[in-house]
């Protein structure tokens, strides 16, 4: 038997890592990590992204995560989509789960993180069949098929990427055409989509005219990815549509 003894790994109860775009990023519960265009998690050299988006520190004992930015939101859930916040400029959110997932969109880009606790406040007791007559996951919301490949459209570059990261939203004349839709029917589902998620108090489906347009698709994509409405298995789903039919329907 080898006389080298293994190597023993410390184990931080107050450890904490953020993961983006395959990389991970230690947070020492003695500074106050940062996420933006500049900062401890200098994400992207996008314009309408703040410098300064997120922070992440230590206060009493718990891992608080705050919106330091002063026009965009966050979409903030927990690994089982059981959970969801979201997050509005000056807001703050503690870290009590063992992952939790951050989504937020800059312009047409949206970007996802992962923040893992090794020692989370809350933990998984149970797990409820999706079968069964226990409370309901906050994605679940009556879709018709039309207006799920509706929403599949918009969120395919998130799906489609590997992991954590960023990806550029298609607009509505280009998902259009990805299901061989007009645009005219292509609008009318998002429409009705995001009247019904308001109806249920989805925020950031509706506000004024400027530039309404981009931000409810962007914010509709947070959304449904966050709350799984769409999934990676979903995306044969876009050929299928395209494959069988250019026709507008009703």
């Amino acid at each position: 038997m080898s006389g080298v003894e293994p190597r023993v790994v410390e184990s931080r109860p107050d450890r904490l890592t953020v993961e983006f775009a395959g990389e991970i990023f230690d947070v020492e519960p003695s500074q106050t990590f940062t996420v933006g265009r500049e900062g401890d998690l200098a994400i992207d050299d996008n314009l309408f992204l703040h410098r300064q988006f997120l922070t992440i520190e230590r206060v009493g004992g718990l891992w608080i995560l705050s919106n330091v930015g002063s026009r965009l939101s966050a979409t903030v859930t927990d690994s089982g989509s059981r959970v969801q916040a979201w997050l509005a400029p000056g807001a703050r959110l503690p870290l009590v789960f063992a992952a939790t997932t951050v989504i937020f969109s800059a312009g047409p880009t949206t970007y996802e993180l992962t923040i893992h606790a090794a020692e989370p406040t809350f933990r998984e007791t149970q797990t409820i069949d999706d079968e069964s007559d226990g409370l309901s996951t906050i994605g679940e919301v009556p879709l018709t098929a039309s207006q799920k490949l509706m929403i599949l459209a918009l969120a395919e570059p998130m799906l489609r990427r590997e992991g954590t990261g960023m990806s550029e939203l298609p607009t509505s004349a280009q998902a259009a055409q990805r299901l061989g839709w007009t645009l005219t029917r292509f609008n009318r589902k998002l429409d009705n989509v995001c009247d019904k998620l308001d109806r249920i108090g989805v925020p950031g489906l509706r506000g004024g005219v400027r530039s309404f347009a981009t931000n409810r698709r962007v914010r509709l994509v947070e959304h449904a990815i966050a709350a799984r409405l769409v999934t990676r298995e979903d995306l044969p789903l876009l050929d299928e549509e395209r494959d069988a039919n250019g026709d507008e329907d009703a």
